[in-house]
């Protein structure tokens, strides 16, 4: 009887047992692939997810890495100012202008062995304009403590800077006249005299910079891409300023003797 089915398996026919292990790997494979369907669908989201916050989490880490770099070039320039301070007893006029009154050299330039630019400072010539064919060749020369990271104008000028003094009347900053940090009685850590104006960059060498009434009217924070920016008092502190910042605190930072106060 054995020899009769093993010769009737060897003529073809199947055994059952086998069909019945085929057919339940059939049916676990395709389980497996149901299963192994639903476990990835329900993991792709979680992935991408994942993937998505990992990003976001890269940008805002560049973002802050930017900001801080700004936020240190603010520093070393209030540093370079407090030492040209502590050696003339005043801070650099904004401009020094020409017999007619034109602005001609910006304090950016003047500053420049504050800022251990003393090679740089010596290939300027002030009897000369800024924009003049010499002075050109400093321009080209921007230092690295005047390119703010997070300026979009600065990547496409390599020449432009939006650090930039608040300029006029009752500033820190009045024109051709220099100002000591005694005439700040609104205090130094109440004042600020320089900000990131993404509104208008300019050439680092050229003799403008933003007005109080600007800075009020919160043209600085046109164009930013951190949500606001960073400003410089005058004690050497810097502060970050949110674009919904109100109107008043601006106001009661822009001038050195207004008397204004707001909670900061």
């Amino acid at each position: 009887m054995i020899r009769r089915a093993v010769r009737k398996n060897r003529e073809g026919k199947t055994a059952p047992a086998v069909v019945i292990v085929l057919i339940v790997v059939a049916g676990l494979g395709f389980f497996v692939l149901v299963c192994g369907g639903i476990v990835v669908a329900l993991i792709l989201p979680g992935v991408q997810q994942a993937r998505t916050a990992f990003q976001e989490s890269r940008t805002a880490a560049r973002t802050a890495a930017r900001r801080m770099s700004s936020t240190n070039n603010l520093k070393q320039i209030a540093l370079a100012l407090h030492n040209y301070h502590d050696t003339y007893q005043t801070l650099p006029p904004a401009y020094f202008a020409d017999e007619d009154g034109t602005p001609q050299h910006s304090w950016r330039v003047i500053i420049l062995p504050f800022l251990e630019q003393n090679d740089l400072y010596d290939q300027y010539d002030f009897d000369q304009p800024w924009d003049s064919p010499a002075n050109k060749q400093v321009l080209n020369q921007m230092p690295d403590v005047y390119n703010n990271p997070n300026s979009v104008a600065a990547a496409v000028d390599p020449t432009a800077t939006t650090y930039q003094a608040i300029s006029g009347t009752n500033t820190v900053f009045d024109g051709t006249q220099p100002i000591s940090f005694a005439a700040v009685t609104d205090g130094l850590s109440n004042t600020v005299w320089m900000v990131e104006n993404y509104g208008r960059p300019v050439p680092w060498t050229k003799p403008v910079d933003i007005s109080p009434a600007d800075y009020i009217a919160g043209k600085p924070f046109n164009g930013n891409p951190m949500g606001g920016i960073n400003v410089g008092f005058a004690d050497g502190s810097v502060q970050f300023f949110p674009n919904d910042t109100p109107k008043n605190k601006l106001e009661a930072t822009a001038t050195i003797n207004d008397g204004l106060r707001v909670p900061f």
